[in-house]
């Protein structure tokens, strides 16, 4: 799902991954949010953002031409 949206295969987001290529911010949710995460994986100038409640289900997913952090 999340090569998918970072525009790779499958064996390369892998590879780019363990690579150290693909940057990822993991935030845990508060409050209203508890028991909710947002992983967040940057490549090349993209973003892909998952929700995810805490069984690890997908909630939402999106992506965009976002540049990563610094």
């Amino acid at each position: 799902m999340v090569a998918g949206r970072l525009g790779l295969d499958g064996p390369a987001f892998r590879q780019l991954m363990a690579d150290g290529k693909v940057s990822v911010l993991c935030e845990r949710g508060v409050g209203e949010d508890a028991g909710r995460w947002r992983a967040t994986f940057y490549y090349a100038g993209r973003r892909a953002r998952l929700l995810l409640d805490e069984a690890g289900d997908v909630l939402d997913a999106s992506d965009d031409g976002a540049t990563p952090p610094a």
